[in-house]
């Protein structure tokens, strides 16, 4: 495991104590401090990129309300929004369309059927891609709403960060098992010949530029953690569960997205209206979000 210095190593403590409070002020109070006004998405203006690299810098996330009738193409336009953030490595899983982005619909059949995030059922706290191989991390998250569901369909939002912070003042050696190589392993598959091999590493990792990396999933089946790693998995769940300050809801609405660093989210049950069905657009990236002249 490669060393760690600064305030994500457990032995400096001076750093992580000056980045830990940094943090706690900087934090948004509500959902509505992360939201930004944009013309549109695929041709920011110098301001609203600004005010969204703000929003990111603080929480690890914004929320854009595009302007009616901006995007005619939105998954050309969620593209450009990546591109605009320096995200160019889409995360071209097997259920993404050919151009790397995923239509989030209900489907009735089929291999994108077998999967929650394409039914009405609710979705555990996670961060996306926490299957993939390590070389494939999934760094940034994007989605956009083209229609929202009839009922339902909120997602709640957490600054991995955050439930660093709280882990490390719980007991710092729940930081240390999380960082262990083998922490928590995803058995692999073989559905429908698209075979995905085991993925064994840690829960939280800094990457060389030294920002936190979360990979995590809720999800009890399938899901396999080290004998060290329980008690912290334990407090991981305990603290997700338990209402705080540090958590947002939002159901995003026409026009509206996420910019994010892939951090904690859920998503509520919904219904459907079936002349009006649900329809996100998510991109998903091997990039950490970047800042950009």
């Amino acid at each position: 495991m490669r060393a760690i210095s600064g305030a994500f190593s457990l032995s400096d403590r001076s750093a992580y104590r000056r980045w830990r409070d940094a943090k706690r002020e900087s934090m948004p109070q509500g959902v509505a401090e992360l939201v930004v006004e944009v013309g549109d998405i695929a041709a920011l203006t110098p301001s609203e990129y600004g005010a969204l690299q703000a929003r990111i810098r603080r929480a690890n996330m914004a929320v854009y309300v595009q302007s009616p009738g901006a995007a005619s193409d939105p998954k050309a336009a969620l593209k450009a929004l990546g591109l605009r953030f320096g995200l160019a490595s889409l995360d071209a899983n097997h259920l993404a369309d050919d151009d790397g982005i995923t239509p989030l619909r209900v489907h009735g059949e089929g291999a994108r059927a077998r999967y929650i995030p394409y039914t009405e059922r609710p979705i555990s706290w996670h961060t996306d891609g926490y299957y993939n191989l390590p070389e494939r991390s999934v760094r940034a998250l994007l989605l956009h709403c083209v229609r929202p569901a009839a009922v339902g369909g909120a997602n709640r939002l957490m600054d991995h960060e955050l439930l660093y912070i709280l882990l490390r003042e719980e007991d710092p050696e729940l930081i240390r098992v999380l960082m262990e190589p083998d922490a928590m392993t995803i058995p692999g598959n073989d559905e429908e010949g698209m075979r995905r091999p085991a993925t064994v590493g840690p829960v939280f990792s800094v990457d060389g530029g030294g920002a936190l990396h979360m990979r995590y999933t809720a999800r009890s089946r399938h899901v396999q953690w080290s004998a060290a790693a329980q008690p912290a998995a334990a407090a991981i769940t305990r603290l997700l569960e338990t209402p705080s300050p540090y958590g947002f809801a939002h159901t995003l609405q026409p026009g509206q997205g996420l910019v994010s660093n892939n951090p904690l989210h859920t998503r509520e049950a919904f219904s459907d209206d079936p002349a009006r069905p649900r329809l996100l657009y998510r991109a998903r990236y091997h990039d950490r979000i970047q800042e950009m002249s």
